[in-house]
């Protein structure tokens, strides 16, 4: 797995450390431990793993930045937020997921690993608006839900001036599209879409970047 994994991170442009490749190889033997077991995700072979989970997660941190508070909303098994969370150690992330063993198997992963900075929630996105009102300088979700929801249940913990982040397939643009009505009304507004494509013909991503048209909306 260790060779494995160093090869396509190698190959799509990604350097980790040795102690950063020893978590994601110590990641993959949890997940699979676990997904024996419980059904955590159907991806399941080793070169899955590496190319659908971590280098897809990856693709995500070219916009986050140490100083970040990063939200990731229906993290499931930790996409991307655990991946990011070993790239980025000083980044400090909130991880919330409505399905218990789904939480727990992060739990778990977080403890074997170490990781440091990173709070797991259980519960729904709608439960945050309280206590984590405007609070998140980026929020990300992967395969979560349409654009539009996404936005509306992100919108009210994003902080002035910051940014969300939608991870999609190939057909970006016509859900942007279709949620333009919906993303002007909430004052939102596309800001960036960048495209790319996994290792071994694993399929076409995007991440569309969005951000409020009026900052100060999102503190009001």
């Amino acid at each position: 797995m260790r060779d494995m994994l160093e090869v396509i991170f190698r190959e799509v442009g990604f350097t980790l450390s040795d102690e950063s490749t020893k978590s994601f190889v110590d990641f993959s033997v949890e997940l699979k431990k676990w997904n024996s077991r419980m059904n955590l995700t159907a991806i399941a072979r080793d070169d899955e793993i590496v190319i659908k989970h971590f280098v897809d997660s990856l693709h995500l941190s070219p916009y986050v930045f140490d100083e970040d508070y990063l939200l990731d909303i229906g993290s499931g098994a930790g996409f991307p937020v655990i991946p990011l969370k070993i790239a980025k150690p000083a980044t400090v992330m909130v991880s919330i997921d409505a399905v218990a063993k789904k939480i727990n198997f992060q739990r778990h992963v977080i403890r074997v690993l170490r990781l440091q900075g990173i709070e797991v929630l259980h519960g729904r996105v709608e439960d945050l608006h309280k206590t984590y009102a405007h609070k998140f300088s980026v929020i990300a979700s992967r395969a979560f839900t349409r654009l539009d929801r996404f936005v509306s249940l992100a919108a009210p913990l994003l902080g002035s001036e910051g940014r969300l982040i939608a991870m999609k397939g190939a057909d970006a643009e016509d859900e942007i599209a279709a949620s333009s009505d919906k993303l002007r009304e909430l004052g939102f507004a596309v800001k960036a879409i960048h495209h790319y494509e996994l290792a071994c013909n694993m399929g076409k991503r995007s991440l569309v970047v969005l951000m409020p048209v009026d900052p100060l909306r999102t503190s009001a």
